[in-house]
């Protein structure tokens, strides 16, 4: 991780708000921005504000999300992320976001990613996957 990727740093991203963003489980006239897709995006934002402050062979995962989604945001309008790093602690990154639509704020995250080495990140995987076989636990591909 660079020296760059500091407290106090923020970002702002905004995402168009498709149809198939939105809950369609009350009928197609009551349609807004999912909630499961305002964390996803979030995530998103976060991650790719950091790609600039990490070094080669890095990245990051996501490691705890809380929300409050705040009111509705209608198909076709836009949410605007805009984040703040209000911590960084070795390899833990600290974010707060609020999203807001052209009208009202619609969503307040606290969101902590964790810098990795994906040669490192492969490594654990394999040694998982070994482990399931070792259990005899079978996987749907």
């Amino acid at each position: 991780m660079k020296d760059s990727l500091k407290a106090g740093l923020d970002f702002n991203t905004t995402k168009l708000v498709a149809k198939e963003r939105t809950i369609g489980f009350m009928g197609e006239d009551l349609r807004v921005y999912a909630t499961p897709f305002m964390v996803q995006d979030t995530e998103h934002a976060c991650r790719d504000f950091m790609l600039e402050h990490l070094d080669d062979g890095e990245d990051s995962v996501g490691a705890r999300v809380e929300i409050d989604h705040l009111g509705p945001t209608l198909v076709g309008q836009s949410v605007t992320f805009e984040g703040k790093v209000v911590e960084v602690d070795g390899p833990r990154v600290m974010f707060e976001v609020e999203i807001s639509d052209e009208i009202d704020t619609v969503g307040r995250v606290k969101h902590t990613r964790f810098v990795v080495e994906k040669s490192r990140q492969g490594g654990r995987l394999e040694k998982k996957k070994a482990r399931l076989e070792e259990a005899g636990v079978k996987r749907e591909l």
